[in-house]
């Protein structure tokens, strides 16, 4: 028999999708964006667990094999930069879960399409709002 799970509260207002929708479907899923961000989550929390090697030491006739050290070392920082703002977007949204504006526009309030939460669970912006912040007006 499995254990039943327990999602964070969602506040006093259901969420709610551009249809309307309320109830059974939306808290099925917030109950699956919820389990989505914990994946999410601790797979992160493990790739920025792991180390990056620093450059060996360099001896003369080696240029190439350092040049590709370091480019290698850069390329691991620059992923480990980006899979930090992804944890930091997961804890967000997560946070949202339990304050219960899961599914609510962090800009205009207004609700996210379901469509676009199930794609990216950690999506603080409607379609909108997101094209208005990549085009710099927040």
């Amino acid at each position: 028999m499995m254990a039943a799970r327990t999602i964070p509260s969602m506040g006093s207002e259901q969420p709610a999708n551009r249809e309307g929708e309320t109830g059974a479907h939306a808290v099925d899923r917030v109950a699956a964006a919820h389990d989505t961000l914990e994946a999410e989550r601790a797979r992160l929390r493990a790739e920025l667990a792991a180390t990056i090697d620093a450059p060996g030491q360099m001896t003369y006739g080696s240029q190439a094999a350092a040049a590709t050290q370091v480019f290698e070392q850069q390329r691991d920082l620059a992923l480990r930069d980006r899979s930090e703002q992804q944890l930091a977007l997961v804890e967000s949204a997560l946070e949202r879960i339990r304050h219960g504006t899961f599914g609510k526009c962090v800009r205009c309030g207004e609700p996210i399409a379901a469509d676009r939460l199930e794609a990216l669970p950690w999506a603080e912006h409607c379609i909108e709002c997101a094209l208005l912040v990549a085009q710099g007006r927040r």
